[in-house]
């Protein structure tokens, strides 16, 4: 793998299948009695958060415990950004600190990238959302649920979801999520279709590896998996549609229309979830919703990703201490 996850795009189809057959090994992890694995022990991580998070960031906390690493929390409030401090004084600080990896979500577009490649900090940088941009380990986890619930954990080791048909539904125009689903499911071989009112489609989409439709009904029959995503009104300057009652009529997912759905098919959302607008309460609760289950999936997967980026950075040969050689040599064979 390459040093950073910056984007779902990066990642190669061996990259992401590895990534998601390591998620499977931490997975097991979680049915022990104590969730302990020493891989990170004298690791530090920050997670440095510029923008409001709850799943993401406790997601990524429980996954660098888990893995005995250290771990200092950021946010930008009561920070010295409130007062002006910029990304790169930010950036340097922890540098003097000696942080070995960056998890960082931004609300602009863009920063993880120019983080892990402006020389101000020599760590691994882990993107956790930036902006509408990317969101690279909510991809991964939403592909980890769709291959264990379509194929199995265990028949599902070392395959990818070829030939799998994969709704996206809603905000597309300002969702990382989206963005980020659409380029991983691509390199894992699944037929992405995205459904939206066309003031929320990008300019562009038509270069994106995946087909686009207006009419939800069309799609839903023939789908493997539907994504819900939120209307992200925090991020839209402009009226986009009439008014809610609106949207959800055309937009939204009940029960009836999710009785059109293959019987195998999942209901998903990246969360957090409007009930009563793309998403109705009976639908979130019925069990074809694997909400809960990205919330504990995400665990294993940042598992597996911090595990990788920085597993693998132990030297080669170890150079203990004459001391030590000798106890080593002198220890009985187990």
């Amino acid at each position: 793998m390459k040093r950073h996850l910056i984007s779902a795009a990066d990642l190669t189809r061996d990259d992401a299948v590895l990534i998601l057959d390591t998620a499977e090994e931490m997975a097991r992890v979680a049915d022990r009695p104590i969730k302990k694995l020493p891989t990170l022990r004298g690791r530090t991580v920050c997670n440095l958060f510029f923008e409001d998070s709850t799943r993401t960031r406790i997601s990524f906390e429980a996954a660098e415990k888990r893995l005995s690493a250290d771990v200092i929390n950021f946010a930008a409030k009561g920070s010295s950004v409130s007062k002006g401090e910029s990304l790169k004084d930010t950036a340097q600080t922890l540098e003097a600190m000696g942080v070995d990896a960056v998890v960082i979500r931004h609300g602009a577009s863009g920063a993880p990238y120019r983080l892990a490649n402006s020389g101000w900090i020599d760590a691994p940088v882990i993107n956790a959302g930036d902006g509408t941009h990317q969101h690279p380990t909510q991809a991964l986890l939403d592909a980890f649920t769709m291959r264990r619930r379509l194929i199995g954990p265990d028949a599902g080791l070392g395959q990818d979801l070829a030939g799998r048909r994969i709704t996206l539904v809603g905000d597309v125009l300002h969702s990382r999520v989206a963005r980020s689903n659409v380029d991983l499911l691509h390199t894992l071989g699944a037929e992405v279709t995205l459904v939206a009112p066309p003031t929320l489609v990008p300019v562009g989409v038509e270069t994106w590896p995946c087909e686009v439709s207006y009419d939800l009904d069309s799609v839903l029959p023939k789908s493997d998996a539907v994504m819900m995503l939120r209307v992200q009104r925090e991020r839209m300057n402009a009226a986009f549609f009439p008014t809610e009652r609106e949207y959800s009529r055309r937009y939204g997912l009940d029960g009836e229309r999710m009785a059109r759905m293959p019987e195998h098919a999942l209901v998903m959302h990246p969360g957090p979830m409007v009930r009563g607008m793309e998403i109705t309460a009976e639908v979130a609760d019925s069990d074809r919703c694997t909400v809960i289950e990205q919330v504990a999936n995400g665990v294993s997967v940042r598992m597996a990703v911090l595990y990788l980026l920085l597993g693998g950075n132990e030297p080669a040969v170890a150079h203990p201490s004459p001391a030590a050689t000798r106890t080593t040599r002198s220890a009985p064979a187990s």
